[in-house]
């Protein structure tokens, strides 16, 4: 066996060693870039052999299911063969382009053939193995730099070539180590963040049977008002998340308040405090510090008479004043409110009529637009569904990755 493929061989043990598994098959290894340098200079004979001697490895080291250890050695020779031929395909012309492009294919290969089989073999969806996947995105790339780099020094200058590659890839496997450590801890936070506020939410559904579906309408109405009106992709995410959490603080009003029976003076002061409570509620958890100074202006006024603060004009958040305008258009037309119903129509007059007073009239007529193509159940949120568009699961993803 030739010294570059065993000391290859060696250099990405090592890197198994020092892995970091996100799953039950999905595995960041960094040594990618050992079979790929193979590759180049062994062929896909030498490739393989790096390949499937590093997975026997790892699975006598540290056994997982047979069945992943087939998909994993299944999926590396058809992605070697391909890359192969890619590189042969180019070598005579440039061996650095030839290698690049082999490289791309390599990992993008194992994207697409192990993704499916890994989604299958965990009973997963195919999304959340990607979702996953992209959390070392970055690495791979690096892994691919670090193929065609080393391909072009190994051609220059030889055998040490490896030796240096042995220091870079525990350097590697260790920064990525710490990488998904803090990626997992982050994961772990905002799924606990997001299980108290769904968990907040519900109990207050179930003091409130409208609080639910009313935190869904705003959200969604939030969200396309934010659309409309041309802000990003982020903004409209966080309409979403703060229409959802806009009555959080109600949590704290008491069952007679909450069913507005016979309020007194206190508890309409109570109420004017919900939007503060809900702001502490959200500043404490530390990921949703945004979404709290917005959900605390949800119910100011254009003209300063609102509350808590009494804000004005340009000094309430964008987005709550978007929120503003969905709250109360789903407070108008919703059947389950405390008052008669209105249609769209006249509670989109009423919101106008409030332009520049209560209103940001600019939201207004975005609502209107978003209005304009939807049909009785959207326009009357009646087929708003609440575990829709709470999606812990995507919610927490996103948490993590900022």
């Amino acid at each position: 066996m030739e010294p570059l493929v065993l000391g290859l061989i060696a250099v990405a043990v090592l890197s198994d060693v020092l892995s970091v598994r996100f799953s039950t098959s999905l595995v960041a290894a960094g040594w990618d870039w050992c079979y790929l340098l193979a590759l180049g200079f062994s062929g896909p004979t030498g490739a393989l052999v790096v390949a499937w001697v590093t997975y026997l490895v790892s699975f006598a080291i540290r056994p997982f299911r047979a069945s992943a250890l087939l998909v994993n050695l299944g999926s590396i020779g058809i992605t070697i063969w391909v890359s192969s031929v890619v590189l042969e395909a180019l070598r005579d012309l440039d061996f650095t382009a030839a290698m690049t492009a082999a490289t791309v294919t390599a990992l993008a290969g194992q994207v697409v053939v192990v993704a499916p089989l890994t989604a299958a073999l965990d009973g997963v969806r195919v999304t959340t193995v990607l979702r996953e996947a992209r959390i070392v995105l970055p690495a791979f790339i690096i892994q691919a730099g670090i193929a065609v780099t080393l391909a072009g020094v190994y051609k220059a200058f030889g055998p040490e070539a490896v030796a240096f590659a042995v220091v870079v890839v525990v350097g590697f496997a260790y920064m990525l180590q710490l990488l998904v450590q803090a990626r997992r801890s982050a994961t772990a936070n905002a799924n606990l963040s997001w299980g108290v506020l769904s968990g907040l939410l519900r109990t207050l559904d179930m003091r409130d049977p409208r609080a639910a579906r009313h935190c869904a309408a705003v959200a969604r109405l939030s969200r396309d008002i934010a659309r409309q009106a041309g802000l990003s992709k982020t903004d409209q995410q966080l309409a979403h998340t703060a229409g959802l959490l806009h009555d959080i603080g109600k949590f704290a009003l008491s069952d007679r308040v909450l069913n507005g029976e016979g309020l007194t003076e206190a508890d309409w002061r109570g109420i004017r405090r919900h939007p503060a409570i809900g702001a502490d509620l959200l500043r404490d958890i530390s990921l949703y510090g945004p979404v709290g100074d917005i959900v605390g202006a949800h119910h100011e006024r254009i003209d300063g008479r609102g509350y808590p603060h009494r804000l004005a004009g340009e000094d309430i958040p964008e987005i709550a004043r978007i929120v503003a305008v969905a709250e109360v258009y789903d407070t108008l037309t919703a059947a389950d409110t405390y008052r008669t119903p209105t249609t769209s129509f006249e509670a989109l007059t009423i919101l106008r009529e409030a332009s520049g007073r209560q209103f940001d009239g600019r939201f207004v007529e975005a609502l209107a637009l978003v209005l304009a193509g939807q049909d009785m159940a959207y326009r009357h949120a009646g087929d708003v569904d609440f575990d829709r568009e709470l999606d812990i699961e995507r919610r927490a993803s996103e948490a993590a990755r900022t």
